[in-house]
């Protein structure tokens, strides 16, 4: 659905993070936890492409938050609206995370911005009685990990930073093994390296691995190729068929 929401907070999360909470009481009744939005990041059509931005969470009033780093001046000039502005969207987009009904003990694996998407599906595995949901939530420092408190859907969560300023100092990817036993399913949002990493643990040999993974889009919606990646089953679109895979299916480039 294409909707002009309006603006009802923005805050710097975290530096050069912003979390902004729209009012789009349609997309927060249809969204599911994976899927993303195509927003219009200006006052017309410059910048001309819109930025695809995943769903951070949603609320029972309608709210729709968004997560994202302020990278470039379209993601600036969403960081700069203010409550009562009104941003051009698309969606929900995409397939989402696909959580079975057996899965009892779940593992999330959130690298850097890649925790956007997380925070939804933990909140909504939780909401489903789920047994156990543990996130490993990294960055490369720790003031770059979401601040306490904003992460009410895990049961567990476990701070991983490079630089050791908070939590254990390690990469998500090298306490995995201490994690993954148990789980029935296992979900990640992060940098390519992090999933090709992944790929190579005999700890999640024969797993559920859901990736979503960040590719360039122009449309969004599967006209425009940009965003074809190669797989397992033949070449896939992020936007249409994804932006989740199963990790094995991924065929990365040499």
């Amino acid at each position: 659905m294409l909707i002009k929401a309006n603006v009802r907070s923005s805050l710097e999360l975290m530096p050069g993070t912003r979390l902004l909470w729209l009012d789009a009481p349609a997309i927060a009744a249809a969204a599911h936890p994976g899927q993303f939005l195509m927003i219009r990041c200006g006052e017309d059509h410059d910048p001309v492409l819109r930025r695809p931005l995943s769903i951070h969470r949603t609320n029972s009033s309608g709210g729709v938050a968004l997560l994202f780093e302020v990278v470039g001046r379209g993601t600036r000039w969403l960081a700069e609206r203010v409550p009562g502005d009104c941003v051009d969207v698309l969606g929900p987009l995409g397939n989402g995370f696909m959580v079975r009904d057996d899965a009892r003990d779940v593992l999330l694996v959130a690298g850097g911005i890649g925790i956007a998407p997380l925070a939804f599906l933990a909140e909504k595995m939780t909401e489903e009685g789920k047994k156990r949901v543990i996130l490993l939530h990294g960055a490369r420092r720790g003031e770059l990990l979401l601040p306490e408190g904003q992460l009410p859907g895990a049961t567990t969560v476990v701070d991983l930073s490079e630089d050791g300023s908070r939590g254990r100092r390690c990469l998500a990817t090298d306490v995995m093994d201490e994690y993954a036993g148990e789980a029935d399913q296992v979900f990640a949002c992060g940098p390519a390296a992090m999933y090709r990493a992944m790929a190579e643990l005999e700890c999640l040999k024969g797993k559920s691995v859901q990736v979503s993974l960040e590719e360039r889009m122009a449309c969004g919606l599967g006209a425009c190729y940009v965003c074809t990646i190669r797989t397992t089953k033949g070449l896939k679109q992020v936007c249409r068929d994804g932006p989740v895979f199963e990790l094995a299916d991924i065929l990365w480039e040499r």
